[in-house]
């Protein structure tokens, strides 16, 4: 059975789906849960923490499927860079449309039914020692650079060892780039988004 964390976490994401997060109550979530109202207080310090927790693990496992889309393409023997970033600008154009708290994770714009994606401020020390303190999900920069990283060494380390690390970097950064401003503005379809990275990694490669 799952811990009482992720039950919670769980509850606030269905009633997110269903109404503005200035519209989710703790103990709409808590009952959701099963758990006490008193337990979502110990596991997250109040609404704000349980939203930040809510929107950090979108992150979490958004980054996760990153992983899985390149190792799922390793396992079909795909070497090549753009086929890589292709890949995973599928699997992040997908996920942003379906999962708003990734989208706003990624782009950094957030809609007022959303749970603050970042703490407004971070005190100097708990009010109490047993309150959580809960971190913000990674900036929009943050997380690009994850996913260079990612897509990068999944190039690197297992199809080309002579590739110049700098060079596949900078392709695959601008590619992650590229997939991340059809995020924001959509393209024709994701497919032909998908080409349009892939076509850029390797054009990048060929000048390096």
């Amino acid at each position: 059975m799952p811990a009482a964390r992720e039950l919670l976490l769980d509850a606030a994401f269905v009633a997110l789906a269903a109404r503005p997060w200035s519209g989710v109550r703790m103990v709409d979530v808590a009952a959701a849960a099963g758990v006490s109202r008193q337990t979502l207080y110990n596991e997250f310090g109040g609404k704000d923490g349980l939203g930040r927790a809510l929107v950090r693990r979108e992150a979490d496992v958004f980054l996760a499927g990153v992983e899985r889309t390149l190792a799922d393409a390793a396992a079909r023997g795909i070497g090549d860079p753009g086929d890589h970033c292709a890949a995973v600008a599928l699997w992040t154009l997908r996920t942003a449309r379906t999962n708003p708290l990734v989208r706003a994770v990624l782009t950094g714009c957030r809609s007022e039914r959303l749970p603050a994606t970042v703490p407004a401020a971070v005190p100097a020390q708990r009010a109490r020692p047993e309150t959580p303190v809960l971190r913000g999900a990674p900036s929009p920069t943050a997380m690009a650079d994850r996913i260079t990283d990612r897509v990068a060494g999944a190039v690197v380390t297992p199809v080309d060892t002579s590739a110049d690390p700098g060079a596949v970097r900078g392709a695959c950064a601008a590619a992650v780039r590229l997939t991340l401003s059809y995020v924001l503005a959509p393209g024709d379809s994701d497919e032909a988004v998908a080409v349009d990275v892939a076509r850029l990694a390797r054009a990048l490669l060929a000048d390096g």
